[in-house]
């Protein structure tokens, strides 16, 4: 498998969709803040655990946002075969990577 730090085409995905992606990023910040502050002043465990799980899910939908634009971008528009293969393999590598 290749690794990710290899030299490619520009993330077309990420530039295009940076606002968004960016907001997504902003809104988890402001969670792991919340979280920060509840586990600071001793909140109750139920709504840590909410909290926790908020979090969780954001992160997944910001990962299956950019995994999605990746596998667009990279593989369904893409016009080479050959080049596919290899756009494929790091996005396994984190996906496998991120399911652990």
């Amino acid at each position: 498998m290749t690794h990710l730090k290899q030299e490619r085409d520009p993330p077309v995905h990420t530039i295009r969709d940076k606002n968004k992606l960016l907001a997504r990023v902003r809104r988890i910040q402001g969670q792991t803040q919340a979280l920060e502050r509840q586990l600071d002043q001793e909140g109750d465990c139920a709504e840590i655990l909410q909290q926790i799980a908020a979090i969780r899910g954001a992160v997944n939908g910001l990962m299956a946002a950019v995994i999605e634009g990746h596998l667009v971008d990279h593989l369904v528009n893409e016009p080479e075969l050959a080049n596919r293969e290899a756009e494929l393999d790091p996005v396994l590598h984190v996906i496998k990577a991120y399911l652990k």
